[in-house]
């Protein structure tokens, strides 16, 4: 049995300096639907929060929600290139709401993503948990988001 002090919490002290840009909030936008994942305020993990019915919510209001009540300091949205890296239609689409999330949030950096494969490595991530994926297409909008918080993560 390990006993753990009552004042536990006074031993630990996060890093919330200015300069960290975590918790930072990761978007997979969609007509339908958008993925949203969020990361732990260090900046270790990126896990998933929900998913955003476009046509029933008004993303951006529901988004400003998640940045307040999450504190969140930057925005990262992924950017669906093609496999040679262009951009088609479907990256205006995401410029256009990028353009729109900013003017609300101008105090919050926004950083674009390569999105590639993200879908299909959440479909994978989530037929190895047991999920099935086709049923719970919520579950992989969320789990795209998690993926593109994590790519730059990875890169940052």
């Amino acid at each position: 049995m390990v006993l753990c002090p009552q004042n536990f919490t006074d031993h630990f002290t996060l890093n919330t300096s200015h300069s960290s840009p975590h918790p930072a909030l990761g978007i997979d936008f969609g007509d339908s639907r958008i993925g949203i994942a969020a990361s732990d305020p260090v900046g270790i993990m990126a896990h998933p929060v929900e998913t955003i019915h476009v046509h029933k919510t008004d993303a951006l209001s529901r988004i400003a929600e998640i940045i307040q009540q999450r504190g969140i300091r930057t925005l990262i949205i992924g950017l669906p290139l093609r496999l040679d890296g262009s951009e088609g239609d479907a990256v205006k689409k995401v410029r256009s709401f990028a353009q729109k999330l900013e003017a609300q949030h101008p105090q919050l950096p926004l950083h674009f993503t390569d999105e590639t494969f993200t879908t299909v490595t959440a479909s994978a991530k989530l037929h190895e948990a047991g999920k099935n994926a086709k049923k719970q297409k919520h579950l992989i909008d969320q789990a795209a988001a998690v993926e593109i918080l994590h790519a730059w993560m990875e890169g940052e």
